[in-house]
This record gives C-alpha cells, structure tokens and sequence, in this order.
C-alpha cells in the first residue's frame, strides 16, 4: 500500500474501555446485543476474550455483526513454522550468558509479515497459557489475500523501521516507529507495509511479544496517584471498517506453536459494526509521562512500565513492557546511567532508536539484547569512566528510544538465536576495561565556578582527598 489511508481515524481510551463503532449508520442494534433479526440482516458473533465469569474489571469481550459467521470456512491443515518457536522452549540450553544481536537483516526474497517472524526467546508454556515469546519481523511485501490470527496468545508489535498498516476485524490501525499496537487472542488482522511516496522499496522491521498469559493492563500507581506514566485515554482503537470480496483468500491460525491453513472464500474481515471492549489499539510513546527522580540516585526502571501482564503472584509480572524515552536526567551526587545489575526477573531490551544509555560506542537500531534471571549486566567501561566523572548537569536524553519486556519466568533462547551470525560473540568483553578498585574515590571532573569539593550531608566527601 502506498500512502496513508484518508478514513484513517480512531476512537480514544481503546484499552479496555467500552466502545461502539459501525461503518454503516443504522448496523448496531439498539437496547441488545442479539436481537432475534439484527439490523441490515448482519449475524450476530460474540468473540470472549477472557471467561465468561471473569471479575468484571477483568472481563473482555466483543458483540461483531458481520456480513458472514466466522463458523462458515472449511478445515485447517498443518503448515511450517518457518523461524517462529512457542513455549515451551527447550530447543537448547539455556546458559547464564548475556546476549547481544545485531539487526536482522532484510530478507532477499518477497517476505510478509507472517513469514518474516523469528523467534529469539520465551518462557512459560503457551497451553498453560503463561509466559510470552520475543519475535523479531522483517518483511519487504504486504499479506495479500492472507490472514493471521494467534490463539496463543495476544500480539504486542513495535516497528523499529518502516510503518505498518493492520487492518482487523474491527478496523484499521497505521503503526509507525515509536508507537505499538496490540492485537487480541483470536482476532484476524492483515498486516501492510505502508511505503513512503516516492521513497525507498518498502520494509519492515520490528518486534512481537506474544504474551500467552493474562491480558495487558495498565500498572497500578499507588504513591504516584492518578496521574502519570501511561493515561488510558492516549490508547487508540479502530473505527469499524469492512472487506466485502468473494475471492479465495488463504487464512493462518497458530494454535499451541503450530501454523495452520485454510483457504477461505471471502474476506474474514467483514465486521460492519461492534461493541465491546476486546479491541486491538494503539499507543504513542511520545504519550508516556516519564517520571525520574529529582533529588538523588536512580530509579527502578519499573517506573517506566507502560502496560503489565499480571503473573499471579503479587508484584511480579508475566511480562511487562517497559520504555526509556527522551528524558531529563537530573538526580544529584548520582551515578546517573542504569547501574549494575543481577535482576531475579529476566529482561530482554529492543533498541528502536538512538543509542543505548548503557553502550559508549553504541549499537545500531533493531538491536536486541537477552539479561536472563541473575546475568550481571551494567554500563560498558566507557559509559562507566564518563558517568563516573562528568560534571552533574541537568541534561536531556534525547534520540535514543529503547523498550523492555521484563519477565518473572527465565527467558530461553531458541536455537536460531543461539546460532544467527547476527549474535554477537564478543558481547562479554565490552567489560574488559574494569579491574580491581579499592581505596582512594574516582575524582570527577571539578566544576569551572568552584574548586570546592562536592558534599552530600551525612553521606561525606565524594570529590577531592580521600
């Protein structure tokens, strides 16, 4: 697709909100949800995405009146998994390491979304319905007369290069980098590569988690009150929007890791109007309201978390997405980069742009790193000696975009991540540079107004005379 859709519109508070659309006015019904002859003579679907006797807080589902029953298709058959993995993992051993990958590259031949999926990494048991798996996209042709649904799991995906189209069930979403969309357990969605007017060859490239347990939510604030990080009213929905065509159409199911295929004789996506709040959405993370500390030492990252899935076990997560946007960098006395680390929950970071905080000589867009449950990580020596030294000025942290799915359960890799020429092996020694230290403080560097050291109440001397 070329260009950018003009009905292209949305509805704001898509995340589990109550919300109504219709392509064509008079398509809902009025005071029901199945009335016995439903307007335009549409059939009545309703898609549940949790249990029917779920808390109401919790509870999803959808009313679709459609031109067709989803029942009219005919059977699945089995077809490849190309590069895409499920839980459970246990493909390879999974090694305590630290993990880097270059970007994949773009692939030679014509690749849509659903054949460009590799797998890198997951946890938990997607029958289980726990866990999530980490994919990694790379497409240079829109699906056409092709249709995807995951009964796996929900579908998180963040372009790093090139914007994607998602037509669905329930309308059309356009996701550019910086911004992610998420598709439900069970809705058929199209994925297009919109390619920019008179620019370059289109492509694609970006991440998926897969989350296979409970739903993404919103985080609970607590001390911060009822304002901050992610607002429920920045998440976008779909309009209601339809495909009417009688052409053979091939449609691909995931269901417990395998890809199944049925060919169909119409678009699936013939949904006049809904009502519901299991909808796919989107986000801009320009949207995000970072907070950061503004006296001294460096917050938690979870101060980041955009959206959770709950685990079950109180404050650890299925999976949370996390992001490290444009910032103001301000805390005093303070070693301000992200410091070193053993994390019992095990985190895997995709780079969309910039360069990380945390690498002196940086890494490319599109690079993904694995810090599994225990793996010490931190600053490179570079980043360390600059950090360690530096006059402390406010500063902003501009161009750099980095995004975070941290996880309670341990992250294994697949045997393509372990294998790909795009891992990188000297990865470990990017901490060659630091030996032993003990004894006198690293002196930072004296500020131009004053040759007083710098002091901290009740905590001493942090420059000059050991």
């Amino acid at each position: 697709m070329t260009g950018r859709d003009p009905q292209l519109v949305y509805q704001a508070g898509g995340l589990g909100n109550e919300l109504a659309s219709e392509a064509v006015p008079g398509a809902l019904p009025i005071g029901q949800n199945s009335p016995q002859a439903p307007p335009l003579g549409l059939y009545t679907e309703q898609i549940s995405g949790t249990a029917f006797t779920a808390p109401r807080a919790q509870n999803r589902r959808t009313w679709l009146y459609k031109m067709r029953p989803s029942a009219k298709h005919r059977r699945f058959a089995r077809i490849g998994n190309g590069l895409l993995r499920s839980a459970p993992f246990n493909e390879v051993d999974t090694p305590p390491d630290r993990f880097r990958w270059d970007p994949l590259p773009m692939p030679a031949a014509g690749t849509d979304f659903i054949d460009g999926l590799v797998t890198l990494a997951g946890n938990g048991d997607a029958a289980m319905r726990k866990g999530a798996a980490l994919h990694i996209y790379c497409a240079n042709r829109s699906m056409q007369d092709r249709y995807f649904f995951d009964a796996d799991g929900e579908l998180m995906i963040v372009p790093q290069l090139g914007e994607l189209l998602l037509c669905t069930e329930l309308g059309k979403l356009a996701v550019a980098p910086g911004e992610f969309a998420v598709i439900p357990r069970g809705v058929k969605f199209r994925a297009e590569i919109i390619a920019p007017r008179d620019g370059p060859a289109a492509q694609a490239r970006g991440f998926v988690c897969e989350n296979y347990g409970a739903h993404f939510r919103l985080p609970e604030l607590g001390v911060i009150g009822a304002n901050g990080l992610a607002g429920a009213y920045d998440f976008a929905a779909p309009v209601a929007a339809y495909e009417d065509g009688e052409q053979q159409v091939e449609v691909i199911a995931k269901m417990l890791g395998n890809l199944w295929s049925s060919r169909w004789e119409h678009s699936p996506l013939d949904t006049v109007a809904w009502r519901g709040n299991y909808a796919p959405y989107k986000y801009d993370l320009k949207s995000f309201m970072a907070i950061n500390t503004v006296s001294f030492d460096h917050c938690d990252p979870s101060v980041h978390t955009v959206l959770t899935s709950p685990s079950g076990e109180p404050g650890a997560a299925n999976v949370d997405f996390v992001v490290f946007p444009p910032r103001w960098l301000v805390a005093d006395h303070t070693f301000r980069p992200p410091w070193f680390h053993r994390n019992a929950m095990s985190e895997f970071v995709g780079l969309l742009r910039g360069a990380s905080e945390v690498r002196a000589a940086g890494s490319p867009p599109g690079s993904a790193y694995l810090h599994n449950c225990m793996s010490a990580h931190g600053p490179d020596y570079g980043v360390f000696q600059k950090a360690s030294r530096e006059e402390l000025k406010p500063h902003y942290l501009e161009g750099s975009l980095a995004v975070m799915w941290e996880s309670l359960y341990v992250l294994r890799p697949t045997r393509y991540a372990m294998e790909t020429p795009t891992l990188q092996q000297d990865y470990d020694s990017i901490w060659d540079g630091f030996g032993r230290q003990f004894g006198r403080p690293l002196r930072p560097e004296p500020s131009p107004s004053s040759e007083e050291p710098t002091t901290f109440p009740g905590f001493g001397t942090l420059a000059g005379e050991a």
